[in-house]
């Protein structure tokens, strides 16, 4: 009995001893702070190859940074002189950072960056930001000069990009190597593993340079669908996510969820793909379709009024025209354009020319509902004065043989960003194929003077010029709402986001969860 007694008590102190220790695992996987963000998917994490990435400013740290006024600040660099004489920057970068693998951080990483972006074989989206570059030279382990063929008061702005790290990447095929899907950094965050489809875990960097993160883990849960995201944000699967105003309606009375309205320098806009031999050949097509567009209609309708009327691509900020040709909705002067250019309506109600029908197909990527939905209700509008458009959603898109495209861009920063290689002849993101030498002058001018006098001249004749042969038609700038549950805290409501709502994570080494 004795024994018996004894194997009972031991049994049960063994059992006890478990219980506690899986308690214990229990109590700290509840202290850790994670963050379940609902994201689009990736295929490669590379700032210096792809700029969409929302996930790069937790990887990755730049020369330069924004702060929640979207001002340069220091990052890896602590300062910096300007040499106007020979328009030659030097940096003084800081002595206490580390990449995630732990080895020291130095200014050849830095020009290697640089170098790998400026390589036209590695075919960054982003290398017309820094063709201005005339030499990086690397003074000591702390001291980098980057010195420009003219002044270019953008610079600052994009050496913002994320730094990589020379020691894992020199000599390999940037485009192809397996660091893209486990990409190494300085930034707040490092990677700790990646579902491919599913989600991507980052855990903190304790040794960040500004501060270690409050919170533990952020990941990046794949939702492509915005109405999922919704749903999935009112579950408790996700704890932020960004939304449609539709989807953002729900969550009027729901405590669980704070809505945060955004506002941010994103337009929507349809691109006219200048290879597709309508647009080619019919160039008076853009300016008279952006008589036919009701941007009231389609801000009131899909964004439930979150956002404005766009008529330009630099419309938020200093630069602007307000006194420009805005193509306000007039039906019946877009028609009188479409007949002065010889266009007659068919039998059908839609116009022809040549024997040659204005048809057209306008592409949408899939999982972006508030594009497609404006693509359907400017298609009604165009069918409304005899343009016959059909709107395709589509998982890729092949830029250089589509007919028209529901596009987006935007940046709050310098108005060379999303201006420059947007618009001139033959640059990164000249997605149409766009070709005009006035707006290829004025835009290279207005990048070389740092007279502000002489850039805000040059970016009101760019406006007016681009009134004369529209290369989109530009329809409204949107704000990015963000569902989040109540308890993340330091979220920045007045900070201007970018293209697709990009830059709430600015300062996420601040944010907590309560």
């Amino acid at each position: 009995m004795k024994l018996k007694k004894m194997i009972i008590l031991g049994f049960t102190l063994v059992m006890s001893i478990v219980l506690l220790v899986g308690c214990g695992g229990d109590k700290t996987a509840s202290n850790e702070k994670v963050l379940v963000y609902g994201s689009g998917d990736y295929s490669s994490i590379n700032p210096a190859l792809y700029e969409h990435g929302e996930i790069n400013s937790l990887i990755f740290s730049g020369l330069t940074a924004h702060d929640k006024n979207n001002k340069v600040i220091p990052g890896l660099a602590k300062s910096w002189t300007i040499d106007k004489a020979t328009n030659t920057y030097t940096f003084m970068l800081r002595n206490d950072v580390k990449w995630h693998d732990g080895k020291i951080f130095t200014a050849e990483d830095v020009k290697f960056t640089l170098e790998t972006i400026m390589n036209p074989k590695n075919s960054s989206e982003i290398a017309s930001n820094y063709e201005d570059i005339t030499k990086i030279e690397v003074v000591d382990k702390t001291t980098l000069k980057i010195t420009l063929k003219a002044p270019n008061v953008a610079m600052l702005d994009y050496l913002t990009i994320g730094i990589l790290p020379k020691h894992l990447l020199e000599g390999k095929d940037i485009a192809t190597d397996k660091f893209n899907q486990s990409p190494t950094g300085t930034g707040p965050f490092k990677m700790e593993s990646w579902d491919k489809g599913q989600s991507i875990t980052l855990v903190k960097n304790k040794d960040f340079y500004k501060k270690e993160p409050q919170i533990d883990k952020v990941i990046f849960k794949i939702v492509q669908d915005t109405k999922a995201r919704a749903l999935q944000l009112k579950s408790g699967e996700l704890d932020l996510a960004q939304i449609t105003p539709q989807d953002a309606a729900q969550f009027e009375n729901n405590k669980g969820i704070t809505i945060y309205d955004m506002k941010t320098s994103d337009y929507r806009g349809i691109l006219y793909n200048f290879n597709s031999p309508l647009f080619k050949e019919n160039r008076e097509l853009p300016n008279a379709l952006s008589y036919a567009i009701d941007r009231k209609a389609v801000l009131d309708s899909v964004l439930l009024g979150h956002g404005k009327v766009a008529y330009s691509p630099i419309q938020v900020g200093e630069y602007n025209d307000l006194n420009m040709e805005k193509f306000d909705y007039n039906p019946e002067k877009a028609k009188k354009e479409l007949e002065k250019a010889g266009w007659k309506l068919g039998p059908d109600g839609i116009y022809i020319k040549k024997d040659k029908k204005l048809s057209f197909t306008i592409n949408c990527q899939e999982g972006d509902q508030v594009r497609v939905d404006m693509a359907n209700i400017c298609s009604q509008q165009f069918k409304a004065i005899g343009v016959n458009m059909k709107v395709a959603v589509l998982s890729k898109i092949d830029w250089e043989n589509q007919d028209a495209h529901l596009i987006g861009w935007g940046s709050p920063f310098d108005p060379d960003d999303h201006t420059y290689k947007v618009f001139v002849t033959g640059k990164g993101n000249n997605y149409s194929s766009y070709s005009n030498t006035k707006v290829d002058e004025l835009l290279r001018k207005a990048r070389e003077t740092d007279v502000k006098a002489e850039r805000l001249k040059y970016y009101k004749e760019f406006q007016i010029e681009l009134t004369k042969d529209m290369p989109y038609t530009f329809i409204a700038y949107i704000d990015a709402l963000y569902g989040a549950k109540p308890n993340i805290k330091g979220i920045t409501t007045e900070t201007v986001l970018g293209h697709h709502g990009v830059g709430i994570f600015w300062n996420i080494s601040d944010w907590t969860i309560e």
